[in-house]
């Protein structure tokens, strides 16, 4: 019979860490550079972009809220919904409508920050 702590420890699973673990770093480096150049925009330090519990906070200062709501975040409905807020908000700071935020910053987040931050649009703080 064999025990669970040899099953556990002979179970190889760096194939499965090296394959997402490769893709999550360079969605991680994409994302962090798209966030820099918005953060320039807005007036923040870029740098503040690679920190990763930074970035979200800074985000909710850009989307025009204090950096302590950012703690919503936590919460689990709650996070999302406030995600979309921030999103919504942060679009409207750059000029943008309620369905392209929803969709490019929200949704596909990935591809709306690379646009805000290479684009042409300016940051305005949002009322």
């Amino acid at each position: 019979m064999i025990e669970a702590n040899t099953i556990t420890s002979g179970a190889d699973l760096s194939a499965l860490y090296s394959v997402s673990g490769i893709i999550g770093l360079i969605w991680y480096i994409l994302v962090a550079v798209a966030l820099w150049k918005v953060f320039d925009k807005a007036g923040y330090p870029g740098i503040l972009a690679i920190i990763p519990i930074v970035n979200v906070f800074v985000l909710v200062k850009v989307a025009g809220y204090s950096a302590w709501l950012g703690l919503l975040y936590l919460i689990p409905i709650v996070g999302w919904i406030f995600s979309i807020v921030v999103a919504i908000r942060v679009g409207k700071g750059f000029g943008k409508g309620g369905a392209w935020s929803f969709f490019l910053l929200w949704l596909f987040a990935f591809v709306g920050y690379f646009i805000l931050g290479f684009g042409r649009a300016t940051y305005t703080k949002p009322a």
